[in-house]
């Protein structure tokens, strides 16, 4: 399930370990690094993660992560240690087959991207079943593949995103039913392909990773389009595949990379800023960087899905 988001063609893998080595030589190449440290390593030396894909916090502090191919998510202190667990392989309610995404609301429910049944599952902040939002295919489309999930706090709504159907549901949470759908197949400023994660901002534009398109696409807070972040390559302010992007209290974007292994950082309008960058002055190099979340003191965590981690990180300075 997860090599499908993550699979790269053969024929590039001898290009790729050309090309990789020469990514972000030296700053003079267009941009400058962001020294981050790390903080604190979330992981489990006993009953270990496998594939993580996901990751985010509550407003006290704790932190939940999406162990995917376990099908269960893990809370953990806000220093990182370990707290309880919820969700087991299964259909039935409270359930997961192999889930990609999660977020949390104001009130601390958590709502889970359930990626293998075709659905959203929302929790209570202890990890009690509430209820699901199951997603039909319609007019001869595959079922929904939900993939991420978002929720806008002053409009009351939570954006699914649907990779296979190349589209983002916007779910009215007071009456309990998708009212519209954004985008379709394609490149132009209407089209996704393959959209696989999504973040907010406080002021309810969107940013979604269209993995295909090699881009960031933002989107305004009436569904309009914005503009675009990034575009395919291996220089400052390109992908080669993007995986995961967040904003933080500055309106700040990050991007990570899954295959460059690298995390850049653009203003709303897709101008590049930075890559984070080590404390030898040289780009970070994370291992298979996924998801990434900011939270209210602009900690950086990122999921390393196939080092079974989350780094914790903060700017230098």
């Amino acid at each position: 399930m997860f090599w499908k988001y993550l699979s790269l063609p053969q024929g590039l893998i001898p290009l790729l370990s050309v090309i990789l080595p020469l990514f972000f030589a030296g700053a003079s190449s267009g941009g400058d690094f962001e020294v981050v440290s790390r903080l604190f390593t979330i992981e489990l030396k006993t009953d270990p993660m496998k594939h993580p894909s996901d990751v985010a916090v509550s407003k006290d502090g704790s932190i939940y992560v999406l162990d995917g191919v376990n099908n269960r998510v893990l809370v953990f202190n806000a220093a990182g240690g370990f707290l309880f667990k919820f969700g087991k392989g299964g259909s039935d309610k409270g359930e997961m087959n192999f889930p990609l995404g999660l977020c949390l609301d104001g009130e601390g429910r958590v709502y889970v991207a359930d990626s293998g049944n075709h659905r959203v599952q929302m929790f209570t902040s202890d990890g009690r079943y509430i209820n699901q939002i199951d997603l039909k295919g319609v007019n001869g489309n595959k079922p929904p593949d939900p993939t991420d999930v978002a929720v806008d706090e002053q409009k009351k709504v939570l954006y699914i995103v649907d990779n296979d159907n190349h589209k983002i549901y916007v779910y009215d949470l007071k009456a309990g039913s998708i009212t519209k759908s954004l985008g379709e197949m394609g490149m132009r400023d209407d089209g996704f392909r393959w959209p696989f994660t999504i973040a907010i901002d406080k002021d309810g534009y969107l940013y979604i990773v269209d993995v295909i398109n090699t881009r960031v696409r933002v989107i305004s807070p009436d569904g309009g389009f914005a503009n675009d972040i990034g575009e395919w390559g291996v220089d400052w302010g390109q992908f080669f595949r993007p995986k995961g992007v967040a904003v933080d209290s500055k309106d700040r974007v990050y991007v990570t990379d899954s295959y460059t292994g690298t995390i850049q950082v653009f203003d709303k309008k897709g101008k590049i800023i930075a890559a984070l960058g080590d404390e030898t002055g040289k780009v970070r190099k994370f291992v298979t960087p996924v998801r990434i979340f900011v939270d209210d003191s602009d900690r950086i965590f990122v999921v390393e899905m196939f080092a079974n981690r989350v780094g914790v990180y903060k700017k230098k300075g």
